[in-house]
């Protein structure tokens, strides 16, 4: 079977047992090295986007997507969710307010943002009713005033079901400082947990409770919230709907409350990635010292091939096909294993877990209780591109230098 030079003695070179075992050893610390960045990197990278998106599913989950309001209040919010969801990015609506406060117990007291939702339609748009862990949101009923806290707010003030709180809210008021508080006694009907900082931060009551203090005429809301089928086009999603609505609406969505979050951690994955990307780069610049070592050794054969009519191109090339077998190997065996590794991450910690005693990850910490991954095939292709080519870039110098070896000078000292 025909082969080119070329690639017949590269591939030849790599196979063969050299007599400098320096040299075997350094080759194959780069192509273990490559290997484990490119594992490294898969397996951070996976982690990351699990997290990503567990924080998606928990915190975008809870809040609104995004949210309409009318200059006036809503009289008929049913009417208007209909015309909404003639838009085929809008999977549901339902009646939102939403209010600041203080939350006050004993002495204690904690700012909170007030959601008024609706219990019967809140499934619609919200993973609120998945994540009720005393009570049950049914529990809510206009002008009862009760009121869903989350599980750190109720360990906060040691809140169980059925007890009472405070919640003070602002008024303006023509008195000197320009706001009165005013104060809602509150009923606690129903505690949620979803493993986020909204536990802490967030508490729900009946829309028509909070059209209530609001001072809004009976039967209306402030607007409506909405699920959509793509978050991310949350923004243009909203601004096109308020402007077919009218001017008498005005539009808002989770990244203006959400939004540095999430690109915090899409800044973070980039950072880490490129920090990681230095690992590989190590191992590339391990390939270039074990060709120019290589080069040297085969002095001997590089001029005989040249003596046998080897062009420098060939020279050049045979090299650059050993120093790429070496990337080539080293990024498909870290591929493979970040691979496995990252589809099995959550069980091998749990392993490890239950193995030492003690767990790594606190749902009472981090809010999770185990390490999330998410693989994606892209972020693979893109790792394994950037070290083939890293090590191929690699390849460039030592080969040139193999092909300005001159036949005369190498075969002297031989």
């Amino acid at each position: 079977m025909f082969r080119p030079l070329s690639l017949f003695i590269g591939t030849r070179y790599t196979r063969a047992k050299r007599r400098n075992h320096f040299i075997s050893f350094i080759s194959l610390t780069s192509m273990i090295g490559l290997g484990l960045g490119v594992l490294a990197m898969i397996v951070v990278l996976s982690v990351m986007n699990g997290f990503q998106k567990e924080m998606s599913t928990r915190i975008l989950g809870m809040v609104p997507h995004a949210m309409l309001y009318g200059s006036e209040p809503v009289g008929d919010w049913q009417a208007l969710a209909g015309r909404v969801q003639a838009n085929p990015q809008v999977l549901a609506a339902a009646p939102y307010a939403e209010l600041e406060g203080m939350l006050s117990h004993r002495g204690q007291m904690q700012p909170v943002q007030i959601q008024g939702v609706d219990p019967d339609e809140e499934a619609k748009v919200s993973i609120l009713p998945e994540h009720i862990r005393q009570g049950s949101l049914a529990n809510l009923k206009p002008g009862e005033f009760g009121v869903v806290i989350g599980a750190i707010t109720a360990r906060r003030f040691g809140l169980q079901v059925g007890d009472k709180l405070t919640l003070i809210i602002p008024e303006p008021s023509s008195a000197p400082g320009g706001v009165t508080p005013r104060m809602h006694r509150l009923n606690v009907t129903a505690v949620f947990q979803v493993g986020a900082e909204l536990d802490g931060s967030l508490a729900l009551i009946h829309v028509a409770d909070a059209a209530a203090m609001l001072r809004l005429p009976e039967g209306t809301v402030p607007g409506i919230r909405l699920a959509l089928k793509d978050l991310y086009q949350a923004p243009q999603v909203s601004a096109t709907l308020a402007g077919e609505l009218g001017s008498g609406y005005r539009a808002d969505d989770w990244t203006h409350t959400q939004g540095s979050l999430f690109s915090a951690m899409k800044m973070e994955k980039t950072m880490i990635g490129l920090l990681l990307l230095l690992i590989v780069a190590v191992a590339a610049f391990n390939i270039i010292a074990t060709l120019i070592m290589v080069v040297a050794d085969k002095g001997g054969d590089i001029a005989i091939l040249r003596t046998l009519g080897a062009t420098p191109r060939q020279i050049m090339a045979i090299f650059m096909v050993q120093g790429t077998v070496i990337g080539m190997v080293g990024t498909v065996l870290g591929a493979v294993l970040g691979v496995l590794a990252a589809l099995n991450i959550s069980s091998l910690v749990a392993w490890m877990e239950s193995l030492a005693g003690q767990r790594v990850l606190s749902s009472e910490v981090y809010f999770i209780n185990s390490l999330p991954s998410d693989l994606q095939w892209l972020d693979v292709v893109l790792i394994c591109s950037a070290a083939l080519i890293l090590s191929f870039l690699a390849t460039l110098y030592p080969s040139w230098r193999a092909a300005q070896v001159q036949p005369a000078e190498a075969l002297r000292y031989e």
